[in-house]
């Protein structure tokens, strides 16, 4: 007679993801591991990369400061963060440079940004809003951008006490200045295209 076993005692029983499934996952996907869980997501679809690539060129020329002295941001495209057990690789991410003046010699960085921005989609929106948030918050990271190029909607959050705070929701045509960037102007319309459909109707 076979004996059964529930839901939450197969999670229970089952060994936390380590870095050698990041490593072995496939190259077409996005590999992270979440409270010991491993993600695997698809890349960025064309309109979230184009969001992404918009905004990293917009942000780095006013805020790169001089490599190895304090002031101004680093700003670096889909880093893979390494904080304690778990691997993350957000869309973006900003250190300020009295915190990271120089690039760590590991693979990874070990050290939690100050910033973050994540490009919404379908596939990773849920995992966006819960486990990572949660993770950022437990690390300290101050700022949090969430943009929605579907929807055309920025959402700005800061940390206060732990837990995320919304700032502002900016959408469609506006022009910005958005926390923690304050003395960076973002035309959101620069941030959106309009893309044709995918072969199923829908973006990852």
């Amino acid at each position: 007679m076979l004996d059964y076993v529930t839901e939450d005692e197969r999670r229970k029983n089952k060994k936390p993801a380590t870095y050698q499934d990041v490593i072995d996952a496939p190259e077409h996907m996005v590999a992270e591991i979440l409270d010991g869980e491993l993600f695997l997501s698809p890349r960025p679809a064309p309109r979230h990369a184009y969001s992404t690539s918009i905004l990293t060129s917009l942000l780095i020329p006013p805020l790169k400061g001089i490599p190895g002295q304090p002031g101004g941001w680093m700003i670096l495209i889909e880093p893979e963060l390494h904080r304690g057990s778990d691997v993350l690789v957000p869309d973006l991410a900003g250190w300020k440079r009295e915190r990271m003046p120089r690039l760590p010699k590991e693979a990874f960085f070990p050290m939690a940004p100050d910033w973050v921005c994540e490009v919404l989609s379908p596939s990773t929106e849920k995992i966006d809003r819960t486990r990572k948030l949660r993770i950022y918050a437990r690390e300290g990271v101050s700022h949090i951008w969430l943009i929605n190029p579907v929807l055309r909607v920025l959402e700005v959050l800061r940390l206060e006490v732990g837990s995320w705070s919304p700032v502002d929701v900016h959408h469609d045509e506006e022009t910005v200045r958005a926390e923690p960037f304050e003395d960076v102007e973002i035309k959101l319309s620069d941030l959106w295209v309009d893309t044709e459909a995918t072969s199923n109707g829908r973006e990852a």
